[in-house]
């Protein structure tokens, strides 16, 4: 792989769930998400076997584990094993975030190439 250099702003959207937007950068073995949630956006419970951390930026973000909601506000982070169930919601200025994950999700490496090459604008 060769060094590469992006503006996110001209980095291809992904919705990942109504109201929540990724901007994704893939690596070879480790992947980073510019993050945006709409006021009130939710994602549903869901766990992956990647390891995932993530800082917020603005806003709040709330990951629920357990039923215990972990409110985070800027400059605050989290570090989430692979397999942990979670589910996360963002308060009614919503949220700025960045999410790290590794190894790389390759289902949304697929998903964003996929829409790249149907026409969305691309990096």
């Amino acid at each position: 792989m060769e060094p590469r250099f992006v503006r996110f702003e001209n980095v291809a959207p992904l919705e990942l769930v109504e109201g929540v937007t990724g901007r994704p950068l893939f690596g070879e073995g480790t992947m980073l998400n510019v993050i945006d949630f709409e006021p009130g956006a939710t994602v549903p419970a869901h766990s992956h076997p990647h390891e995932q951390l993530g800082i917020v930026l603005r806003g709040m973000q709330a990951l629920v584990i357990d039923g215990v909601a972990h409110e985070l506000g800027p400059m605050e982070g989290y570090v989430l094993p692979g397999g942990v169930e979670h589910s996360a919601y963002c308060g009614p200025e919503g949220a700025f975030v960045i999410d790290v994950f590794h190894p790389v999700r390759e289902d949304y490496r697929e998903r964003w190439e996929r829409e790249r090459t149907s026409g969305a604008d691309g990096e």
